[in-house]
């Protein structure tokens, strides 16, 4: 999760923002210290929202603030409203959005999540996941660029659109290839571990 720079106007609404009833982070994020997988609700999520163990929750939910609570978006924008969680996150030196929908589909379905990519995709590239199937190193996801460019990406198969046509199909570049595979490796490797734990 990238930090976004200082802006008085962002950093008085961050500090005028809480949760609420919103608790879709608890579903996104992966914690280990609860053997909790990305994807799945948190089994001390609460009913109507919140969380049951809030005084002892694990650093990586204590840490973690979506871009809406860090005052990056619109108020109206907050993730259970919109059916998406919003981050700006580090790859290499560059930055990206990421949008991670709380059900399959919810981008396509929602004009604010589309709003919000639209309002960024012509200064960093826009990632579009879902929440569905994260064990499948192979499952789809989307990446919107400038130009009403999209690249959908499925294991290492990416196809290229333009205005809504397909334009080129091709496999990723070799490094993005191994970078993958790595990464696959890792992720593998830390779920292992959680299962163990469990």
């Amino acid at each position: 999760m990238a930090q976004l720079s200082a802006d008085p106007a962002r950093a008085r609404r961050a500090a005028e923002r809480s949760c609420g009833p919103c608790s879709a982070c608890c579903t996104v994020l992966r914690v280990d210290e609860l053997a909790k997988p990305a994807g799945r609700d948190c089994e001390h999520q609460r009913a109507e929202g919140g969380c049951g163990i809030h005084a002892s929750r694990p650093a990586i939910c204590r840490g973690y603030h979506c871009l809406w609570l860090q005052g990056g978006l619109d108020d109206d924008e907050r993730p259970d409203r919109t059916g998406g969680i919003v981050d700006l996150e580090a790859v290499g030196a560059a930055v990206r959005l990421s949008i991670r929908e709380l059900r399959p589909g919810a981008f396509d379905a929602s004009p604010a999540l589309q709003s919000i990519a639209e309002r960024y995709r012509s200064q960093m590239p826009v990632r579009v996941t879902d929440t569905a199937d994260l064990e499948n190193p192979d499952r789809p996801f989307r990446v919107l660029l400038a130009d009403d460019v999209e690249q959908r990406v499925a294991g290492e198969r990416v196809e290229i659109y333009a205005g809504g046509v397909l334009r080129e199909t091709k496999t990723l570049p070799w490094l993005e290839r191994m970078a993958r595979r790595v990464s696959i490796w890792r992720r593998e490797r830390a779920l292992r571990r959680i299962a163990r734990g469990s």
